[in-house]
């Protein structure tokens, strides 16, 4: 009797408490919510901004969600990275319908201006800002600079098209970041590459690079190049349209055919239905 309940089948909770040392050498529990086969962070902005001092943070939205139902490498990436915090409001709408809500959603391209503004008078951190397309890196670190006040970032690339399959121009990348002297790396070349190049290369960086984040189409918003939807759109899960009706061309299968299927699959985990893929 006892084996046959030793092989019964266990879900994983849905609310994964973790206990952390806290800067004062005591315990706190750092909660992570479960949606799909991801477990997310659940903090404030304020709060993450705080406990944020070394480490890589990715921020998941719903097409990374599912790209995680048939990519293994990107999921491997996900579970190696040190924060994961929800980067859309419809996962926050997801999380309330599965009875585990997140506090907040922490958009990358929210937390990163975020993070910059933080640490405006703390010369210890310097950017590097990686991705977009020729001269808009560099339009949106002149720009971040002259509204933090400081040469906060100190360098920045942007990486021709294929790059990711190129290893001599992967290592040229590395050795462009390493010579910067930056202590912080934003990653803005979309996903899965910009998570893959991390997990990938993330051993290359000199030491004193101690934070690496996926940013994905922060380094447009900040050059002007692209304009993020208003706020009320965003707030009520409707920037993904704005967006959309801003480069239909490239967002259409996006939104229209690769994630149509994550509704039907939250559904499934709510009724306990849904199995992970790997």
């Amino acid at each position: 009797m006892k084996d046959q309940q030793d092989n019964q089948f266990t879900p994983e909770p849905e609310v994964m408490p973790i206990p952390l040392a806290s800067e004062d050498n005591g315990l706190s529990v750092r909660q992570k919510v479960k949606i799909l086969n991801l477990y997310i962070d659940n903090f404030y902005k304020d709060e993450f901004l705080k406990k944020l001092k070394q480490g890589i943070v990715f921020t998941p939205n719903v097409d990374h969600l599912m790209q995680l139902q048939s990519n293994r490498q990107l999921l491997q990436a996900y579970k190696a990275a040190d924060y994961v915090i929800c980067d859309s409001q419809i996962l926050v709408y997801a999380s309330k319908f599965l009875g585990t809500p997140f506090k907040e959603k922490l958009a990358g391209s929210d937390v990163f201006p975020a993070f910059c503004h933080y640490h405006k008078d703390n010369p210890d951190i310097r950017v590097f800002l990686l991705g977009a397309a020729p001269g808009v890196a560099k339009k949106a670190q002149e720009r971040i600079n002259a509204r933090i006040g400081r040469k906060i970032v100190v360098g920045e690339y942007s990486p021709p098209w294929g790059f990711e399959n190129d290893e001599q121009e992967c290592h040229k990348i590395v050795q462009l970041i390493n010579e910067s002297n930056a202590t912080v790396l934003g990653v803005g070349v979309g996903a899965p590459k910009q998570e893959l190049f991390i997990s990938k290369y993330k051993h290359k960086f000199n030491p004193n690079i101690k934070i690496i984040m996926g940013i994905g189409a922060t380094i447009d918003f900040e050059a002007g190049n692209v304009k993020r939807a208003p706020k009320f759109l965003s707030d009520i899960g409707l920037e993904w349209f704005y967006r959309f009706s801003v480069e239909p061309r490239r967002l259409w299968k996006r939104y229209f055919v690769d994630d149509v299927g994550f509704l039907w699959l939250i559904l499934k985990q709510k009724l306990k239905l849904y199995k992970a893929p790997f």
